[in-house]
């Protein structure tokens, strides 16, 4: 198993480019099973999870093929399978969104239980609900769920999602493209990736309105084609790399960003003290100009503060004066990191979906492991600061979602490296 030795490494300074959007490009991979046609996303960012769904949609029939660095093309003639096979499934957990664009090509798709980070139960029911509504049929066989339409195939209808979850409304509006009739889908989640998503399916001749709203129009289609699309930034690096230069009162230009996508972030950081210059596309992360405080953050779905970015955000504020709350309204099991950071020095109380964080905690490198993707990026700041060496188990939950993450930190001055254990 490979392990992260981060050692104190002083302001991080310099420039990093952020890549495309691992939870923007899940979607459009599984969504170029729906057309014959060749599909070719730019950005890719060479990830595991990335790598973990191309072996999914090959399983399934598609032609997936590197054509340079960050470019993929999907070409799926015929489905040879609709059953998503359980040992790749169990790997990831947006792999359930190979369901909606099956059932919707195919009218049966067949798939297992999905993995993914242990961060809370993130039940798959609002996905299930909403492909009931268009008229499949859903049932339990074994470890597996069926999803089959029948021979009247999928009709339009009006869905309104309990939760605005962001993987349901993916999976909605990809079976919804090519059903009979208009969808509307009510309650819908709001994040970029939703809107990226729509724009890569009205280029493959769908036609979608109200991506970005809480209520998206679906009007079906008989057919979909190729297209061309190049992937979002992705708001949750460009964050990360934000908190790594507040945390050790560092410098940092972020190339490649979207500043609205990050923008209760900017706010946060900017409440604490750090200043950011905020550009069409790029950010400038200034921490080395004076001192840093505490803020009180709670998450929220999109356009809220992003839960993603919670535990990198409670790193930084064990490190700042004064003391923060943190309230985790999206997952119910989002502080498993709090344990990690507890034991390099910090001062963090969890009551249920609170946590009180004491500030100017004195950080001791030791031996952690991240319990989750995120949570690895946490405990990487808390690293930076810490003083001596930190050694960080578990890092393939850091790699399912974070490119050259070494390579670009390095890049900045930080001190770390990779060994295989």
């Amino acid at each position: 198993m490979a392990k992260y030795i981060v050692e104190q490494s002083g302001p991080l300074k310099g420039e990093v480019v952020i890549s495309g959007a691992k939870n923007a490009v899940l979607p459009l991979m599984a969504a170029a099973l729906l057309a014959e046609d060749e599909c070719i996303i730019r950005d890719v960012p060479m990830l595991r999870d990335v790598t973990f769904m191309k072996e999914i949609l090959m399983s399934l029939g598609s032609e997936v093929v590197e054509l340079e660095d960050n470019v993929l093309s999907i070409t799926t003639k015929d489905i040879i399978s609709t059953e998503a096979k359980f040992e790749l499934v169990n790997k990831m957990r947006a792999s359930i969104l190979v369901m909606g664009p099956l059932l919707a090509r195919k009218g049966v798709a067949r798939i297992p239980h999905p993995g993914g980070c242990a961060i809370g139960a993130r039940p798959i029911d609002l996905h299930l609900k909403g492909l009931e509504a268009l008229g499949a049929v859903i049932t339990y066989k074994d470890d597996y769920i069926e999803a089959a339409t029948g021979s009247q195939g999928l009709i339009g209808d009006t869905i309104y999602l309990d939760f605005p979850s962001v993987g349901a409304t993916e999976n909605i509006m990809m079976a919804a493209v090519l059903a009979e009739g208009t969808t509307y889908l009510e309650n819908a989640a709001e994040e970029p990736e939703i809107v990226d998503l729509a724009n890569f399916l009205n280029k493959m001749g769908a036609k979608i309105k109200g991506a970005g709203t809480d209520t998206i129009r679906i009007e079906g289609v008989d057919k979909l084609g190729g297209a061309k699309h190049t992937v979002i930034p992705d708001r949750i690096e460009t964050g990360t790399f934000m908190l790594a230069a507040a945390i050790t009162k560092g410098a940092v230009h972020i190339k490649n960003a979207v500043p609205d996508h990050v923008k209760p972030i900017i706010a946060k950081l900017r409440e604490c003290g750090v200043r950011i210059e905020v550009g069409d596309d790029d950010l400038i992360v200034r921490a080395d100009l004076g001192p840093q405080s505490s803020t009180d953050i709670k998450t929220l779905p999109y356009p809220g503060f992003p839960t993603d970015i919670q535990s990198p955000f409670m790193a930084y504020l064990t490190t700042v004066e004064g003391s923060s709350t943190v309230i985790e309204t999206v997952f119910e099991n989002r502080f498993m990191h709090v344990a990690q950071l507890n034991k390099m020095g910090a001062s963090i109380e969890t009551a249920g979906n609170k946590a009180i964080i004491r500030g100017n905690a004195r950080l001791r490198g030791c031996q952690v492991m991240a319990t989750d993707l995120r949570a690895g990026a946490a405990l990487v700041l808390a690293g930076l600061v810490a003083e001596g060496t930190t050694e960080i188990s578990e890092v393939f939950h850091i790699e399912r979602g974070y490119e050259k993450f070494i390579d670009k930190f390095c890049g900045l001055g930080a001190k770390i490296s990779r060994i295989d254990d």
